[in-house]
């Protein structure tokens, strides 16, 4: 309804027509906040081993494909032994839990946009929901993660987390569901890692109007829908009112 409502409007400012027939059509009483999805710490945990079984995969995988490789006598594979990541998987997804990036805005990311001397990441506007640039302040966990894919990669341009050929992603759902179902992870989008993201500051007693900031929120209601995380604040604020003895 909210949307028609504004396409009518325009049409009035633009004078396709003169009269906006939902003028006084009052808005509908909605629960804006609904439910969030995000890890619980038992998931955490599970997400986590699962991802370090795939990685042992991947490398026991390389290393029988290179034995095979030599033994007739072909050039052999870089090894992933000694490489701190056996793929992108894992370090997108620590980047997302602690950064609270969407999936597009991550694989948009360049190095350039990336300072790790100063820990920062820059979202560009172009490649944000809104069109909003945002900086987000990489805690130690990310920093790690990006600075040890870097090494890894060896560039410092381009595309943080290219795709083959170095193209841009477009999705990586086979990886993700597999490694979902492994941890044994239900009605879980990658989306919701970001809402993991916010859910645990607000736990974690980060005031929301920073959250918003870091999530990128336009409108303070999207932010809301996390304070009910932080019911220790209600509590505090009415506790106010009882006189001391």
């Amino acid at each position: 309804m909210d949307d028609v409502r504004s396409v009518l409007s325009k049409a009035v400012d633009w004078r396709f027509i003169e009269v906006n027939p939902l003028a006084g059509v009052k808005k509908l009483k909605v629960d804006n906040k609904g439910s969030v999805r995000f890890l619980t710490d038992d998931e955490r945990s599970r997400l986590m081993i699962a991802l370090d079984q795939r990685e042992q995969r991947l490398r026991t995988s390389r290393d029988r494909a290179n034995a095979w490789r030599v033994k007739r006598q072909y050039p052999p594979l870089p090894s992933l032994g000694a490489q701190p990541y056996a793929d992108h998987l894992k370090p997108m997804i620590l980047v997302s839990l602690h950064t609270g990036m969407r999936q597009g805005e991550l694989f948009e990311l360049r190095w350039d946009d990336v300072d790790l001397k100063r820990s920062n990441i820059e979202v560009r506007g172009e490649n944000a929901k809104n069109l909003q640039t945002r900086h987000i302040q990489m805690n130690s966990v990310c920093l790690k993660v990006l600075t040890d894919w870097r090494s890894q990669s060896g560039k410092a341009t381009g595309l943080v987390f290219p795709g083959k050929d170095g193209e841009r992603f477009d999705n990586v759902k086979f990886a993700w569901k597999a490694v979902l179902a492994k941890a044994g992870i239900e009605k879980f989008r990658w989306h919701d890692l970001r809402h993991t993201f916010a859910s645990w500051l607000v736990m974690k007693g980060v005031d929301l109007n920073t959250v918003r900031e870091l999530m990128g929120h336009a409108d303070y209601q999207m932010t809301l829908r996390y304070s009910h995380l932080a019911p220790e604040h209600k509590a505090n604020a009415v506790a106010r009112l009882v006189d001391s003895p």
